[in-house]
């Protein structure tokens, strides 16, 4: 975006108050951005880009709340095919009961902002209009009614589906970004281990050199070959560093050196407790309070890496936040899966301009469906845009003049520039 011309920049002052905010309003609103973590695939990978209304209502969000309101057993839910699924959670979420949460105001959210009549409630009419429509081009749709410019996917070596596209000669998309996901080699060596060799790498379950040594052949392929923007890992609540582990020897001795080495972040995801409730299955996870001691190690020791960390629990947010203020190499990014709640956006946004300025990332979709995207970035351009206007009225209240053109600059950081310099830096 072209910086405004001096007679352009408009300067707001308190007597300018309403002009501030609906400048504010317009900026946020209308500045494209980067989502720097989604599960969203390029059309390339054919059924692993998820898209349409029944994506949309058997995304687990809501697969966990069907059963809060509805007395059928799982065995049954489970043994429907995706339709049938939907029907049953329209019909309990949306029909017999109002769509008040959030998973379900998004998925309406979605549906009229790609112009489809919500007040019809005609699923029937909402899979029409999908089924005429082609991926590609639902992709550029989507993005633009989003305002996303690009998107940063969650790419995954240890999925056989997703490798075999990878192997047989992927055409990058401009729209999407690799990223290489780590978990089973972090959280789960002894799983791991088969799937490197199996690749024909000389890996033994000992973490001899040999085997330290393939593991980092192994980060180096695959970030090569996904282009990675970073590395990336979901951690649980009681994740620790240092310990006597295989994880945190491989963090040490592979990821963090291969991260330093090709200068990439290294994104850690922290807080989820894996299936509390397994017959829920997807939706069967659940959080837990982390400790921040592991954060703080990992700056302070290796200095010369780029960490990138979003915690799950509420409880956390704060102590993140001071983390943040005294390692310059942390960058916070997001509202993760269960803290995506516009109350506790808004929180938490608030929180962290007022502890960090502008030097965060407030937001990303963690989208698992290409649709819901449009949602998630709808209702958090609203909270976004509120915490920007009360902050920059705040400093009119001080006599400080605000410009429009240092306003683009703060909002074009928010969503996507401080990635982009973070990542690239």
């Amino acid at each position: 975006m072209s910086p405004l011309s001096q007679s352009e920049d408009t300067a707001y002052t308190l007597n300018d108050a309403v002009g501030l905010r609906s400048a504010v309003n317009r900026i946020v609103h209308d500045t494209p951005l980067t989502d720097i973590h989604t599960h969203l695939y390029a059309p390339a990978f054919r059924d692993l880009l998820l898209w349409g209304v029944d994506d949309l209502l058997t995304y687990h969000y809501l697969i966990a709340e069907f059963f809060r309101l509805s007395d059928m057993p799982y065995g049954q839910f489970w043994a429907l095919d995706k339709t049938g699924q939907a029907d049953a959670i329209w019909q309990t979420l949306f029909i017999e009961n109002a769509p008040l949460s959030e998973a379900c105001r998004g998925v309406l959210t979605a549906l009229h902002r790609l112009g489809l009549d919500t007040s019809s409630r005609s699923l029937a009419d909402y899979r029409a209009w999908f089924a005429e429509q082609d991926a590609a081009e639902h992709v550029s749709r989507v993005f633009q009614v989003a305002g996303i410019q690009s998107a940063v996917m969650t790419n995954d070596p240890f999925d056989d589906t997703e490798r075999a596209v990878w192997e047989n000669g992927y055409e990058a998309d401009p729209r999407f970004h690799g990223v290489l996901r780590i978990d089973p080699l972090l959280n789960d060596w002894q799983s791991a281990r088969p799937k490197l060799a199996a690749g024909g790498y000389r890996v033994s379950y000992t973490l001899d050199a040999e085997t330290l040594s393939e593991i980092r052949r192994f980060l180096n392929t695959w970030a090569e070959r996904f282009n990675a923007l970073y590395m990336a890992v979901s951690l649980p609540p009681d994740f620790a560093y240092p310990e006597d582990s295989a994880r945190a020897t491989i963090l040490r001795e592979c990821v963090l050196p291969v991260a330093r080495e090709r200068n990439i972040p290294f994104a850690m995801m922290i807080g989820v407790t894996r299936q509390v409730n397994p017959a829920l299955r997807l939706a069967g996870d659940g959080v837990g309070s982390a400790s921040l001691g592991p954060v703080e190690r990992l700056c302070a020791g290796f200095p010369d890496n780029k960490f990138m960390v979003t915690m799950l629990a509420r409880e956390n947010q704060h102590a993140l936040c001071v983390v943040a203020r005294k390692f310059r190499n942390l960058l916070v990014f997001g509202c993760w899966w269960f803290l995506n709640n516009p109350s506790l956006i808004e929180e938490m946004t608030r929180m962290r301009i007022e502890m960090l300025g502008p030097s965060i990332i407030p937001q990303h979709s963690d989208a698992r469906v290409l649709d819901q995207v449009i949602y998630k970035w709808a209702h958090s351009r609203e909270i976004i845009t509120r915490v920007l206007r009360h902050k920059y009225a705040d400093l009119l209240e001080t006599g400080w003049v605000v410009r429009e053109s240092e306003i683009k600059r703060d909002v074009e950081a928010l969503l996507g520039g401080n990635f982009w310099r973070f990542v690239k830096g």
